[in-house]
């Protein structure tokens, strides 16, 4: 009989992390609760219930404060409150791709969409997807959706988002997609099927197409196992669901050359290895019978002969054994002996380290060796620090030369073959992983991730369009994989999700801490006309020019450039609209702070004339506080125009007349400089001149306004 497994059996990865994380809740609490049996194996279950995890049905059977594991279907999120409500630390074991589902069906159901699950109505995983969405249409196969649109021709018209149970069979998504796809207007897809359930059942239906008969192992109320099932029997007429290796009856394989095996996602390795020793078992008990036959026979001719061999039978049979965990002499002898094949892989110990090349004593008639190259991809390793003189390695047989009697290995090969798996798990659960850019492409980049190359398209790589993608090579990075065909042996990546990522998280955080007047360190990002934009911590916060200097600026450009690191202030926030309004200027340098210290009414300041009006001259009495001489108190004299007197960038001594502290105004006078203060005179008391026209005197220390001023 040969035994054809499948690759993809077995545990998946949101199993496999629930497992271990209620391993994990077992050996630090000692003792939990699983709402639900967290995998659909009964014998897993049962092994977690001697570690001290029991499996409740409801929160009614939960102890206040005890630990309680969310299985990896999910939950509603009112059992999140109520868990907390009852003070129980929470081990959320939900797959991640489950709970990337229950984060897409809240978002759209918040705008306002009708959600739609393709998948068993009864599934805790669907049951858990409707709760997140306060309710949802479910629908399990093409009649059920033609059925549903019928009933409700409104929903060909509404605003649709639909989404599908991760074990959902990919045939019966496609086909209810079809129909959706045709007769509703405002639909929106998500194909959430997870892709190692979609690996498993098209590596069932190949080999099932193959074999004499199919094993499936599973629970029976695994909805993926039953799936497996489904799609095997489509291609082989014997399918045998069992859940574990009691279960098979080894007589419904009579008949059969060729068996394959395949197993849904909550069924362990070991319990595959059981079934596969069964059959092998099995077959050596019928090879056992058949050559007792033959030896009978084969008694019964040659009597006389085997009396002859016998001496040398039974030296053989009292040969002393090997110890245990030490090869015989028989097994040395053999793998001295062996020839080894490109392709395979071995074993052996370092037996001496150069600068071009590791030597490996493979215990055969060949001497091994791993060039410098093959070693590993990862730039600037030191070799003799990875590995020494006497360490057990593994590789790949690259190339055997017979004449002189050398292999040649690589460890970096055999590497990238076993990370492989890591690679694949990575895109499922959406994990970020790390690489060293080893070169650049066309289009892009080349990620080394454990030996497995990584294909970043420019527009992933997260530099600017124009920035050159050599700026990436030999540094580390960080990335999600987007894509693995894995016949090709192609993964895409994206640098630019994990960033996006890592923003939209310390966004979420800067906005949780955020409040008015607290201090950041920022990253301008841009430059305006009228601010700039800094980069608080995942959010974009603007300084507006005015508080940039406390002196005059007329460009951001003047005090800040992009790239600059600068310190910032929050002035005001409005989380609805998503703006913050930054301050940079330091308070401690307030220049009217220091004017206010240094001067009062009355004292007499050198004043530089900064800008010329009709009205009157600005000046400046220190850097960022300037102070108006009227027009009327520039000279002793009238004048016609400031710049009969006076220009820019004069200095002239000026006394204080008046300070406006509610406004931040300073009125000066040069005129009270140049005569004694004097008080109004009355113009029926003044002397009349000799032209008869009156004079008129004014008060220094409370000068009119212009419109008070009488016309020449």
């Amino acid at each position: 009989m040969e035994i054809v497994n499948a690759k993809t059996a077995g545990f998946c990865f949101g199993v496999r992390r629930a497992v271990k994380m209620a391993e994990d809740a077992a050996a630090q609490y000692g003792r939990c609760s699983c709402l639900g049996p967290l995998i659909h194996n009964t014998a897993v279950v049962r092994d977690l219930e001697r570690k001290g995890i029991r499996t409740v049905e409801s929160l009614e059977e939960v102890r206040p404060g005890e630990p309680v594991i969310i299985r990896s279907h999910g939950a509603g999120p009112e059992i999140y409150e109520r868990l907390e409500a009852m003070g129980c630390p929470v081990i959320d074991a939900t797959c991640p791709d489950v709970a990337r589902i229950h984060r897409l069906v809240r978002e759209k159901s918040g705008a306002g969409r009708k959600i739609l699950v393709i998948g068993e109505h009864d599934h805790p995983e669907v049951q858990a997807v409707a709760r997140w969405c306060g309710g949802a249409q479910v629908i399990e196969t093409p009649e059920d959706a033609e059925k549903w649109l019928s009933d409700h021709p409104e929903a060909r018209q509404m605003p649709l988002t639909v989404v599908s149970q991760t074990t959902g069979e990919r045939k019966s998504f496609e086909n209810c997609v079809k129909i959706l796809k045709k007769q509703c207007t405002n639909l929106e897809l998500f194909d959430t099927i997870c892709n190692t359930t979609s690996n498993r059942q098209n590596e069932a239906r190949d080999i099932a197409g193959t074999v004499d008969a199919m094993i499936v192992l599973g629970g029976r109320h695994s909805a993926n196992t039953a799936k497996l099932a489904l799609v095997a029997r489509e291609r082989c007429d014997k399918v045998i669901l069992i859940e574990d290796a009691s279960q098979l009856d080894l007589k419904e394989l009579e008949g059969a050359g060729r068996v394959g095996v395949t197993a849904g996602a909550s069924t362990p390795e070991w319990i595959i290895k059981e079934v596969n020793r069964k059959m092998c078992d099995e077959n050596k008990t019928v090879e056992t019978v058949e050559e007792e036959t033959t030896a009978a026979q084969a008694v019964n001719e040659n009597a006389v002969q085997e009396q002859t061999e016998a001496p040398e039978a039974q030296t053989a049979q009292t040969a002393p054994e090997a110890p245990e965990g030490e090869a015989s002499f028989e097994e040395l002898l053999e793998r001295s002996i062996k020839t080894l094949h490109t392709g395979e892989k071995v074993r052996g110990v370092v037996a001496s380290i150069t600068q071009t090349e590791i030597s490996v004593d493979l215990g055969t008639k060949q001497s091994g060796y791993i060039p410098i190259s093959e070693f590993t991809d990862e730039p600037g390793v030191n070799v003799a620090d990875v590995v020494h003189v006497g360490d057990e390695i593994e590789a790949y047989v690259m190339r055997v030369n017979d004449v002189e009697g050398t292999v040649m290995l690589s460890k970096k090969r055999l590497d990238s073959a076993k990370n492989w798996d890591s690679i694949v798990e990575a895109r499922s659960s959406h994990a970020v992983i790390e690489g060293i850019v080893v070169e650049e492409n066309k289009g892009g980049v080349v990620v080394n991730c454990k030996g497995v190359r990584v294909f970043v398209p420019a527009s992933q790589s997260g530099l600017p369009k124009d920035a050159p993608m050599t700026d990436l090579v030999k540094r580390k990075v960080k990335l999600v994989i987007r894509e693995v065909n894995q016949p090709r042996k192609r993964v895409v990546g994206s640098i630019r999700d994990v960033t996006v990522m890592e923003r939209r998280a310390k966004a979420e955080a800067t906005w949780n801490e955020i409040e008015v007047g607290k201090r950041y360190h920022g990253v301008v990002k841009s430059l305006t006309s009228y601010g700039a934009f800094v980069d608080i911590g995942g959010v974009d916060g603007m300084v507006h020019v005015s508080e940039l200097s406390w002196k005059r600026i007329h460009q951001p450009s003047e005090v800040l450039k992009v790239g600059d690191e600068i310190d910032v202030y929050v002035i005001s926030f409005d989380k609805e609209t998503k703006k913050i309004s930054l301050g940079y200027k330091d308070p401690n340098e307030n220049p009217w702070v220091k004017f206010t210290s240094t001067y009062e009414v009355g004292s007499v300041a050198d004043v530089r004339i900064v800008k010329l009006m009709t009205f009157g001259a600005f000046a400046e009495i220190i850097p960022g506080v300037d102070g108006l001489i009227h027009i009327s108190q520039i000279a002793d004299r009238r004048i016609g125009k400031p710049e009969d007197v006076l220009s820019e960038g004069e200095v002239v001594k000026a006394k204080i007349i008046n300070i406006d502290n509610a406004n931040k105004k300073v009125s000066l006078s040069i005129r009270a400089l140049s005569e004694p203060s004097a008080p109004m005179v009355e113009e029926s008391e003044a002397a009349p001149a000799d032209d008869d026209e009156p004079t008129v005197v004014y008060d220094t220390e409370n000068p009119p306004a212009p419109e008070d001023l009488p016309e020449e």
